[in-house]
This record gives structure tokens, sequence and C-alpha cells, in this order.
């Protein structure tokens, strides 16, 4: 579903409208939107971005220009997330308050990976798929693992893909 208040760009391309679920954002030109696909109030997507399937984009989400997302993506606006108040009532919009991620240009997040609240994601950097980012990704860099460690630089297209598995944890 699409609701009416999305703002589309020119030439977005959704192939599959009716396996999305997009409300209250805004979509830059020439940018794709994957089946399957949750993008709530307030996420902002730049031109020419690619989210693929399966990804879910949380109010306070920005992805700059240029900015890959790969499968299954997950990201998280809420540092301590809890169902109750002190009092033990449901929590609503009131008692807690957006934490703001930004991904930064031509960066490309890979599949299954989980960006915590709150982070900075650089310029041309890589997130290998199955990492957890709990902290600021500088630019052009590679991080993998659990949790997201620097591996790499982008600039150079090289990695530690020798290392340990210990040393990349």
């Amino acid at each position: 579903m699409i609701a009416d208040d999305v703002v589309l760009g020119e030439n977005v391309f959704i192939p599959q409208p009716a396996l999305v679920n997009l409300y209250g954002c805004t979509i830059g030109d020439h940018s794709r939107i994957g089946a399957f696909v949750e993008l709530q109030k307030g996420v902002k997507i730049g031109v020419n971005c690619k989210v693929s399937s399966h990804s879910f984009l949380c109010e306070g989400v920005t992805l700059e220009e240029g900015v890959f997302v790969g499968h299954g993506v997950m990201f998280t606006n809420d540092l301590y997330p809890q169902a109750v108040t002190q009092d033990g009532t449901l929590q609503t919009e009131a008692d807690w308050q957006v934490v703001l991620t930004r991904v930064c240009s031509r960066a490309s997040i890979g599949s299954n990976a989980t960006i915590l609240a709150g982070l900075t994601i650089g310029q041309g950097a890589l997130v290998g798929a199955g990492a957890v980012v709990a902290h600021d990704v500088p630019e052009f860099a590679i991080v993998a693992g659990v949790p997201a460690r620097i591996v790499g630089d982008t600039r150079k297209k090289t990695s530690t893909e020798g290392a340990s598995q210990e040393a990349l944890s």
C-alpha cells in the first residue's frame, strides 16, 4: 500500500506497489523500492537509491543520494525500546523520541544488516551482509561482523579477506 501522503519523485520505480507499506515518506527521483518494504513516516530517500525487498526503514532514517540497501535490512530508531511506561501502560508516541540515522551518499548496506539508531554511515561506505552496526561508519570504510568492525576501504577495493573470524568480530 502506498498512502496518499507519500511524496514520490520523478520516475520512482515500485514494481509491486500492492506489496509495500509506504506512508508519510519522501522518495527521490529515479529510486527503486522492492517488494515487502516498509518506509515509515518521515523517512527520506534520496535520488538514485535502491531499497531491496523485505527491508524496514523506520521513522528518522535518511538515505542520501545513490544509496543501496540490500534485502532484509533493518533500521532502528530507539536506543532503549520498551513496550510500557513506568506505570505499566502501553507507550505512545508521546513517551519516547525518535533517534535519527543518516546513510550518506553512495553508501551500500548488505543484506540482513541491522543498523542501530543514531548512527551515520559515511559516504561510500560498505556494510557487510549480516553486520550489526552499533557505531558510526567512517567514509569509505568496509565494515563487517557482529558488532561491525572496519575490515577495509572501498577506495582500495580491498578488505581483510584472509583474516580469521575472531579478527572480524
